[in-house]
């Protein structure tokens, strides 16, 4: 495949043939080709090719062809020979998003910048949109998506369905419709690409990594939907464990549950923005508490063994590992950050009193010389993770955050998997870099799956 970006103008031509510099047509392999198929997406038009004296990588399309098509926008986009006499521009990623409360400046709610950090970087690369369920015409095989223009403001065009699609609804529950599973499985009858299938709920990835040899020794023992005896068994055996919610997220319904011989149990966890510390005589009043607070919620809740983290001032640190595929289709550690919880709290989440610090911070503090080697060991353990989730896995994936552990000894352990992950690590002002690589990462791996691969992939 010959791969290139080129300078696609319109023209106000009334003939249906593309005009193309000859230093193009000599890059598509075209000379002396006298007609060719241009492609975007899944439309395909048959048109003339007519040769223009200009340098540099030019095609020029009269109005009719291009809307035949439905191109976009004018401007530099890759361009490949994907066949003998088939030249396709794009790729056309599409973003499927979403929102409850939605503007004219603000089609995606809270999520509008993070999309709109997205398609700038794609400009002049490929044609890169949003889009929402309700903007899919099946029928006509065309989407209603939203473009960027040069002032960062929003314009609509139809476009044929895309090469890849990068899935960032963001809402657990909407993705368990149906709806939005036929959505999911009608582009995959398509053969296109579909990346980040769903959330993953946290027993989702326990049972995904059972029996994985590779994964087990970096997971902490865990139990799904454990009876009481299960639970005081654990407990006993761990001393210490945390008991979460299947489905939750920013650390909400999260216990952390410990047991002195001597001085009997204790459940520690947020209530009302505060934090909890409640002390048990035996196991059974403890039950109760978690029964009379969440009834037959906490069938849905999995019981974790605790693991002995390294701390700061007195202060125990985790890390989040923000993973991307790339353009070869490898997994790559793009962002780590360190969080450190806050006096009391059960998790190292910020707005649970955690504070955001450097991984190379963080670890200095911890292991001081040891600490590049430490780092390095957790960024193999979670390429190591990344790829047996996967393997594993029956859905496409294309990014997973990773919260993960370190101990005293510098032991590595994954808690939780999250197939869309949040950026919030990247707000801290040395992880500022990271995040712009967290999003060339993406448009990377579109490509790769569109087949728009640059020769040195």
């Amino acid at each position: 495949m010959s791969l290139t970006i080129c300078n696609v103008h319109f023209s106000q031509q009334g003939k249906k043939a593309v005009y193309l510099s000859r230093p193009l047509i000599k890059q598509l392999r075209l000379t002396g080709k006298k007609s060719v198929q241009l492609k975007l997406g899944k439309e395909v038009v048959t048109t003339a090719v007519r040769p223009i004296k200009r340098a540099g990588y030019h095609m020029y399309l009269p109005s009719g062809l291009r809307q035949s098509i439905r191109i976009p926008k004018s401007g530099h986009v890759y361009v490949s020979n994907s066949g003998e006499d088939e030249v396709q521009l794009g790729p056309l990623i599409g973003v499927l998003t979403d929102a409850g409360l939605r503007s004219t400046g603000m089609p995606f709610g809270s999520r509008t910048g993070f999309i709109k950090q997205l398609l700038r970087l794609g400009a002049n690369k490929a044609y890169m949109f949003a889009f929402t369920p309700r903007d899919i015409d099946w029928q006509a095989e065309r989407v209603y998506g939203y473009f960027l223009n040069g002032d960062g403001s929003w314009y609509r065009r139809s476009v044929p369905l895309p090469d890849v699609v990068y899935n960032r609804l963001p809402s657990r529950k909407a993705e368990t419709t149906t709806s939005i599973t036929s959505l999911r499985e009608r582009f995959i009858r398509k053969k296109i690409p579909f990346f980040n299938w769903s959330f993953f709920n946290k027993s989702d990835v326990y049972h995904l990594l059972d029996g994985d040899v590779e994964a087990a020794r970096h997971m902490p023992e865990s139990v799904s939907n454990p009876n009481s005896e299960k639970m005081k068994e654990m407990l006993e055996k761990h001393q210490f464990l945390y008991y979460k919610p299947t489905a939750g997220s920013l650390g909400n319904g999260i216990y952390r549950l410990t047991y002195h011989p001597k001085r009997g149990y204790f459940a520690r966890y947020r209530r009302s923005g505060s934090n909890v510390l409640l002390r048990f005589n035996t196991f059974a009043s403890l039950s109760r508490m978690l029964n009379a607070r969440h009834g037959r919620g906490l069938r849905r809740y999995v019981v974790q063994q605790g693991v002995r983290l390294i701390e700061i001032d007195g202060c125990p640190i985790d890390f989040r590992f923000h993973m991307h595929k790339n353009g070869k289709n490898e997994w790559v550690p793009v962002g780590i950050g360190a969080k450190k919880a806050g006096r009391g709290s059960v998790t190292t989440h910020i707005r649970n009193g955690g504070s955001l610090m450097t991984p190379e911070h963080a670890l200095r503090r911890t292991f001081g010389d040891k600490a590049d080697e430490v780092l390095l060991y957790a960024k193999k353990v979670a390429i190591k993770l990344s790829e047996a989730i996967e393997r594993n896995y029956s859905h496409m994936l294309g990014e997973l955050g990773l919260d993960i552990g370190i101990d005293k000894e510098g032991e590595v352990y994954m808690f939780e998997a999250n197939a869309k992950p949040g950026r919030s690590i990247f707000k801290h002002p040395a992880l500022k870099e990271q995040g712009r690589a967290s999003l060339a990462y993406i448009l990377e791996h579109c490509l790769y799956l569109s087949r728009f691969r640059r020769r040195d992939m």
